[in-house]
């Protein structure tokens, strides 16, 4: 039996940024820990996997999963795996993966699961896991317990962790499971992955993020949001208002429908702060907010903020920023 079971997503051939940010939050939870690798050609994947703080590594191959393009058959495999190790708390990531795949995964098994979650500990008394999310469109944080049914399956926001890191001495044991699984559990298949060319830090990755929303008026000064972040080693983005008037491609939106950023730094010009917006940017550690309007919601977020003009303050700005940087 497996106390806590993380849920090793593959990215490019390797695992996934979350899988490491699972390991240091279920290092909070009392028990053994375990990963499980699902696809095919595992060898050196499971490998990797050994060198993560935990106990025990799972290997699941099956042809099947070789492409990891159906969430179907992830579902039914992580199913058979949970019903042979019975665990009592599940970590998956929130991922594009993780937020289809956890909730079914959890009416499968007739268990609840809690989604989006940015923190979670062990409650002494009855040992049941509680967690924290954000509500209401990111106005509230609820905490929240489970109730008796195991496995208690926790969705977690990625970058609300720092990643544990690897220690290529560990010898954990590697497992083996089998499951049976065929094409007609296949209900959806992924037909094709396009892959946006992203130039310099990816947003969700950047320590420094400089983003723009309404109030900066159309698309133009994007491009002086891009030479400060250009200037800082950082990524541009944008409220959802700003990508829904065409200013910003969606890739750069941040918010509760968009990217969640944690970054150092966290730059808004003309951004109001709506709740939308504040539950995608809510671990930024130092937000500086640019905003005419000085009972916007912003202010109460930001760490530094300048109450004015944008135009007349960014140029400044630039400059200053661009002199400190080279001196």
């Amino acid at each position: 039996m497996t106390e806590i079971l993380i849920v090793a997503e593959q990215l490019d051939g390797g695992l996934h940024p979350v899988v490491g940010e699972l390991v240091t939050a279920a290092q909070g939870l009392e028990g053994d820990r375990a990963l499980v690798v699902l696809g095919a050609d595992l060898n050196e994947l499971s490998k990797t996997a050994t060198s993560l703080d935990v106990d025990e590594v799972y290997v699941v191959e099956h042809r099947l999963l070789l492409e990891q393009t159906s969430e179907d058959l992830f579902v039914a495999a992580l199913e058979q795996v949970c019903r042979q190790t019975e665990p009592r708390v599940v970590l998956i990531g929130r991922t594009f993966l993780g937020r289809d795949v956890g909730p079914r995964l959890a009416y499968r098994l007739g268990v609840g699961v809690a989604q989006d979650c940015i923190g979670l500990k062990q409650n002494e008394d009855s040992g049941r896991v509680v967690v924290t999310r954000p509500v209401y469109g990111g106005n509230a944080v609820a905490t929240m317990a489970f109730g008796q049914q195991n496995p208690q399956v926790v969705i977690v926001r990625p970058r609300i962790y720092e990643s544990v890191e690897k220690d290529v001495s560990r010898n954990s044991e590697i497992i083996p499971l089998t499951v049976n699984l065929d094409s007609s559990m296949m209900k959806v298949r992924h037909i094709e992955r396009v892959k946006s060319e992203v130039e310099g830090v990816r947003l969700e990755d950047a320590q420094v993020v400089v983003a723009g929303g309404r109030g900066i008026g159309g698309p133009e000064p994007f491009s002086q949001l891009s030479e400060l972040a250009d200037i800082l080693g950082g990524a541009v983005g944008a409220s959802r208002a700003a990508c829904d008037a065409g200013w910003a491609d969606h890739s750069l939106q941040i918010g509760l429908t968009g990217a969640t950023i944690t970054p150092d730094l966290y730059v808004t010009v003309g951004i109001s702060g709506a709740s939308q917006h504040m539950a995608g940017c809510s671990g930024a550690k130092h937000i500086v907010a640019v905003n005419k309007d000085a009972n916007a919601n912003i202010f109460k977020e930001a760490r530094f903020g300048v109450v004015g003009d944008w135009s007349n303050i960014l140029p400044s700005f630039i400059v200053a920023v661009r002199d400190l940087s080279t001196g």
